[in-house]
């Protein structure tokens, strides 16, 4: 497992460093000496998208900074992150920050689609329970900062500020869960009790297939929100920029509702009826 996530890092230090060039998934691969084949099951498997979808977030979240931290002409933008033409980059960005780039740049608001992935080296081969649920405490906040830009690709339109104070709060009112092992932050929710609401489920991409979130959703419903129908909002279908998360709340049982705008940017709500399950059992 070491000798695999260090490969890996080798592979996202030299994407990293080439953000600026046109990066597909054969020129990656002839760079690290990898088979297509292996280079895209390894990636994929280990960091939750393919190589493709990780270039490309990564290299308009480049692109999103420059066009508000910087007074770069677009078509500059385009080429320093990877494009080669401006028409060619108008479209990818519009497809994922759902706005033009000059609209973007315009609003000011910088927020990331994908920061840098960072892995855990050492990898618990345990087996988790719903026991391994616990209450968050604010020593937890900066291990839980760092799994956040992890999963930043689930919530559109994330800013640290506003979500760093949320998550305090919600520590404070004991609405904030984790899952921990050795000190590694694996899992992490926050909930409102008056909505019903998961504001917040995030699951370091090396556990994904743990089905964890499923344990944080029965927690949820035997301690905290026994009886109430459970809400959360995702991308709405046919989103570019989902890398998956609608079919996960569908494959948690999550049924689709009401298309919504937050914070300008179009969702879908998804809820969760325990009666709903009970009915059809």
């Amino acid at each position: 497992m070491e000798n695999l996530i260090m490969n890996i890092e080798t592979v996202i230090d030299y994407i990293e460093s080439h953000l600026d060039e046109k990066l597909d998934l054969e020129k990656v691969s002839e760079a690290v000496h990898y088979s297509k084949y292996h280079l895209h099951r390894m990636f994929t498997n280990t960091v939750g998208m393919t190589i493709h979808d990780y270039v490309q977030r990564r290299q308009l979240t480049e692109a999103a900074k420059l066009l508000v931290f910087s007074s770069k002409p677009i078509i500059e933008v385009a080429f320093f992150c990877g494009y080669e033409s401006q028409q060619a980059f108008s479209s990818a960005f519009k497809s994922m920050y759902k706005v033009p780039p000059a609209q973007y740049r315009d609003k000011g608001n910088f927020y990331p689609l994908q920061l840098q992935f960072v892995l855990h080296k050492n990898i618990p081969s345990k087996v988790f329970t719903k026991e391994d649920v616990c209450i968050a405490r604010v020593e937890d906040i900066p291990a839980w900062m760092d799994l956040m830009r992890l999963v930043i690709d689930g919530y559109p339109v994330m800013d640290e500020t506003d979500y760093l104070n949320e998550i305090t709060k919600a520590i404070e009112e004991k609405r904030a869960l984790t899952l921990k092992e050795d000190n590694v932050l694996i899992g992490a929710m926050t909930f409102s009790r008056n909505s019903g609401s998961i504001d917040f489920l995030g699951i370091h991409p090396q556990y994904r297939n743990q089905e964890i979130q499923k344990l944080f959703l029965e927690v949820l419903l035997e301690n905290y929100l026994p009886g109430q129908e459970i809400s959360m909002t995702t991308y709405r279908e046919g989103d570019k920029a989902d890398t998956g998360h609608r079919d996960l709340l569908k494959s948690l049982g999550f049924a689709e509702r009401e298309l919504l705008i937050e914070y300008g940017y179009p969702t879908q709500r998804f809820v969760f009826s325990s009666s709903d399950k009970e009915e059809t059992i």
